[in-house]
């Protein structure tokens, strides 16, 4: 076997992608499960929505903040500092981006996830 076989093997492609996605969740925003979160709100922890107005609007976490993640950079300020933020959206992706963006500029971010995992 060869390393083209090996590399090309589904198994292998399937494999990168889940350690990719591991180091990058932990990098991005130190996933957080439900319970974790749960506690850290109760503590004081911000919880904030990264998605669309319109996806806030239609439904959300009792207590979340709205800031759509393309704009999170430019309105930073209105996430409340010396206190640790949960990160949600609707699969996960944007949340990942978000806690990123926050733990770059001193912020404790958590990506929760998709809100279903609330």
């Amino acid at each position: 076997m060869q390393l083209n076989d090996i590399v090309s093997h589904p198994g292998f492609i399937i494999a990168v992608i889940v350690v990719l996605a591991i180091l990058a969740s932990q990098f991005m925003g130190g996933g957080i499960k439900s319970e974790e979160a749960h506690a850290k709100v109760a503590d004081g922890a911000t919880l904030l929505d990264v998605r669309s107005p319109a996806e806030f609007k239609s439904g959300h976490i009792k207590g979340a903040i709205n800031i759509p993640v393309q704009e999170l950079e430019g309105r930073l300020g209105e996430v409340p500092k010396g206190a640790e933020v949960v990160v949600y959206c609707r699969s996960g992706a944007r949340s990942s981006r978000a806690a990123g963006v926050l733990n770059k500029n001193g912020y404790t971010a958590h990506n929760l996830g998709p809100m279903s995992a609330w």
